[in-house]
């Protein structure tokens, strides 16, 4: 993981977009939690594409994220919409942290409705540690291409899960 100072103002996402065609809307509570993660990804991230960085590229970002034949595509493209890199990563290695955090958030939003309050924040921890756990994941495969920050990545994990689900 690199360090804050590595990052200049410029290497963030200034927009996030998610291919619509595969996701499959579940619930309200599914929708709120990527709301949440595209505002705070917004507001505060960095994100910077080796790659294209060496080749000269500058931000702030445009993401598009979406999911073909079981891979997730990051399109990233400057504030112009000229595509700057596309890479893709294999999502098996994801298979399973989304489908326990997916079991968990059940088990949470379930919780809040009919809970104790201990219940609840029983549930949450252990949400929190799969989501932790995921975004670590996801900083190991970004890797040598992509140089961002613990948060930015647990973000990006929600949408990644948001874009799991398909129809």
């Amino acid at each position: 993981m690199a360090e804050s100072s590595s990052f200049a103002p410029d290497h963030r996402i200034a927009d996030i977009s998610l291919d619509e065609t595969t996701i499959l809307w579940r619930n309200a509570d599914i929708e709120q939690e990527r709301r949440i993660a595209i505002f705070d990804l917004i507001e505060e991230n960095q994100f910077k594409p080796l790659r294209s960085v060496e080749r000269g590229a500058d931000g702030p970002y445009k993401l598009r994220l979406s999911v073909t034949d079981g891979r997730l595509v990051l399109d990233i493209a400057d504030l112009q919409d000229s595509p700057v890199e596309q890479l893709i990563l294999g999502l098996a290695r994801f298979r399973r942290p989304i489908r326990e955090y997916f079991a968990i958030c059940d088990s949470y939003y379930q919780a809040i409705r009919k809970a104790t309050p201990a219940e609840i924040e029983t549930i949450d921890m252990a949400r929190r540690g799969i989501h932790n756990r995921a975004a670590e994941l996801l900083l190991e495969r970004l890797e040598g291409k992509i140089e961002t920050d613990f948060a930015t990545a647990r973000r990006l994990f929600t949408l990644i899960c948001v874009l799991h689900i398909k129809g």
